[in-house]
């Protein structure tokens, strides 16, 4: 199986979770995936090479992310944090973009 393949498979996991009708339990599902996915389009998940790491987290907030997120192999939650983290803050980009421009309008009444 090549890297590209196991990640789709690990991205295939992310998701499986109780009723889709539920919104609390299916968004941040939907949101890993979406990291994910970005990831993988943005070409981060190709290659044969994989890099090993290794690190202790606070099994509270391991629990509560899988909890969170639906994802059950501690692997496949690191590649969604780490997809998370690789991805450009749109919130930074916007105000970086629109720096300066609503200096100019009228105070909002209340």
């Amino acid at each position: 199986m090549t890297a590209l393949r196991k990640h789709d498979v690990a991205r295939a996991k992310i998701g499986r979770r109780g009723t889709a009708t539920d919104v609390k339990q299916t968004a941040p599902v939907r949101t890993a995936e979406a990291f994910v996915e970005a990831a993988r389009v943005a070409g981060l998940l190709e290659g044969d090479r994989a890099e090993h790491l290794s690190f202790r987290a606070p099994a509270a907030l391991v629990a509560a992310a899988k909890r969170e997120t639906g994802i059950e192999s501690t692997t496949e939650l690191g590649i969604a944090a780490l997809a998370a983290l690789a991805q450009p803050d749109p919130v930074a980009a916007f105000l970086k973009r629109t720096r300066g421009r609503l200096a100019g309008l009228p105070p909002i009444e209340p």
